[in-house]
C-alpha cells in the first residue's frame, strides 16, 4: 500500500499505491488524507447514514435523527458536506423558507465505501477490543 518514494527532487516520503496498483501523486495523497479528515469525523458520517437511510430531509429532521447534535454543529457540518459535493440543498421559495438537504450520487458513493469501513469493523471488533484491552493492561 505503501513504499517509501524514490529520491527525483520530492520529499522523501511515501508514495502510495492505489487499489487499481497505479502509483498516487504527492497531490493525490494530500487530497485522498484531506478527504479522510472531512469525513470521517463523528457527525459527517452521521448525518451520511442518516441520508442515506431516510432520503430527503428538512434541516430540523436531520438533527433529530442524528441526534445530539447542535444547530451550530449541524450547520457546519451540513455546510461542510454541501461544500464537499455530498449533499444537495433545495432552498423552497415558500414562507416560511423551506430547507431540504438530500445525498448527492458523490454522497452515496461515499456511503457506499465507508459501509466497506463499517463492515471491516464489525468483522474485527473483537480482535480490536481484545488488542485494547491487552495494551491497557500493561
Amino acid at each position: 500500500m505503501a513504499k517509501e518514494r524514490k529520491s527525483d527532487g520530492d520529499d522523501g516520503g511515501l508514495v502510495f499505491t492505489s487499489p487499481h496498483g497505479q502509483l498516487s501523486t504527492p497531490e493525490t495523497d494530500r487530497l485522498v488524507l484531506e478527504v479522510i479528515g472531512r469525513v470521517a469525523d463523528k457527525w459527517t458520517m452521521q448525518v451520511l447514514e442518516v441520508l442515506a437511510e431516510r432520503g430527503r430531509l428538512r434541516f430540523t429532521r436531520v438533527g433529530e435523527f442524528v441526534g445530539d447534535i447542535s444547530q451550530k454543529m449541524l450547520t457546519k457540518t451540513l455546510r461542510n458536506m454541501e461544500a464537499d459535493g455530498f449533499v444537495q440543498r433545495t432552498v423552497h421559495p415558500e414562507v416560511p423558507p423551506r430547507v431540504e438537504y438530500e445525498l448527492t450520487e458523490l454522497g452515496r458513493s461515499l456511503g457506499a465505501a465507508l459501509c466497506t469501513l463499517w463492515q471491516w469493523a464489525e468483522d474485527h471488533h473483537v480482535e480490536l477490543s481484545a488488542m485494547r484491552a491487552r495494551l491497557a493492561r500493561r
